[in-house]
């Protein structure tokens, strides 16, 4: 014990990094990093090149900044110098999506990641972005999920540097020696996030020095009751699929609050952005009240969950079919250079 307290000392981005994979990682696994070039991501790299040599990065070009060429090239550059194989990803962000240009982005690079031949998909989020996210998911209104977003590890991906905090990744960065990316939209406060990271955290870390540790604890707790909640959805489909469509007489028979938490589930099975709490509960009180005659349908992303007969369907945005299921929609894809 008192050997690892001293590694971490020394090096706790490596310590972090090596005690996640442990948790996780099996000895053929094969890991490809989630690659902007900015300063997280650039150690991340560099940490998993130098310790654990067979790993891979995968680039997403968003084609949103003038400097976008340039950062893919050198995230490529920097790759062949540290014989790292890298992918670039171009996407076409949806720029006119209701849910803002930020939303619209991670759901083209998320629909990137799941495309790449990887065992776990690694991502460079850090303790600060687990307490700006969940900062973010509350004023927003997302629930409890949302409020417990960011785990450690869901499904393939995996963050390893979850439990570092920002000052010892700079710290490791200029030991090293690393040059790194600036994005400029990242100081850009017209966006939620950066403006919650520069206006509003810092001053609350002035009032509460352990903000951010506390936040970090509370998303823990959030996460745990939304895993319960998801554990009651299941109940109450019984032995309906896991999918739409959804046979809305299965809602009728439940409490609002759990016919709602049965929509939350399948929207999040079907990769579908968490929805504020507003929002799905006004889309649960139209689907199970209008009259039969109507139609309504509550647009997500770039989604809509809209009420067919007595089905609940999942279509993409401004799909007229109304029968077959569709998984989301979440922005054009190029092909990796």
């Amino acid at each position: 014990m008192a050997a690892t307290r001293k590694s971490a000392s020394i090096d706790p981005v490596k310590a972090a990094v090596t005690r996640c994979l442990a948790r996780h990682v099996g000895a053929g696994d094969r890991l490809t990093v989630a690659f902007s070039g900015g300063l997280d991501s650039m150690v991340l790299l560099h940490t998993l090149a130098a310790s654990r040599g067979a790993v891979s990065a995968v680039h997403v070009h968003h084609g949103l900044s003038d400097n976008a060429d340039r950062w893919a090239e050198f995230c490529q550059e920097t790759c062949r110098a540290w014989a790292v194989p890298c992918s670039v990803y171009r996407v076409d962000v949806e720029r006119g999506s209701h849910d803002g240009l930020e939303a619209a982005a991670r759901r083209a690079r998320h629909a990137c990641f799941r495309q790449v031949v990887t065992d776990w998909m690694l991502l460079a989020h850090h303790r600060g972005d687990r307490a700006e996210t969940t900062l973010f998911n509350i004023v927003r209104g997302a629930g409890l999920r949302g409020a417990g977003a960011m785990p450690e590890q869901s499904g393939r991906l995996l963050r390893p540097m979850l439990d570092v905090e920002r000052a010892e990744i700079a710290a490791y960065a200029r030991s090293h020696g690393l040059r790194w990316i600036e994005d400029e939209s990242n100081q850009d406060i017209r966006f939620s996030r950066n403006f919650l990271r520069l206006g509003i955290l810092p001053a609350l870390r002035r009032r509460f020095p352990s903000v951010e540790e506390r936040l970090v604890s509370a998303a823990t707790h959030f996460a745990e009751a939304a895993s319960l909640l998801d554990d009651l959805a299941r109940l109450d489909l019984d032995d309906h699929p896991h999918a739409f469509p959804l046979a809305l007489e299965l809602l009728r028979r439940l409490p609002e609050p759990r016919a709602r938490n049965v929509l939350r589930f399948l929207l999040i099975i079907h990769r579908v952005g968490i929805p504020s709490e507003r929002r799905l509960k006004e889309a649960t009180r139209q689907f199970l009240t209008a009259a039969a005659d109507r139609h309504p349908a509550i647009a997500f992303g770039g989604v809509t969950l809209k009420r067919t007969g007595r089905l609940l369907v999942l279509v993409a945005a401004n799909d007229t079919l109304s029968q077959a299921v569709r998984p989301p929609i979440v922005g054009r894809v190029r092909p990796p250079t």
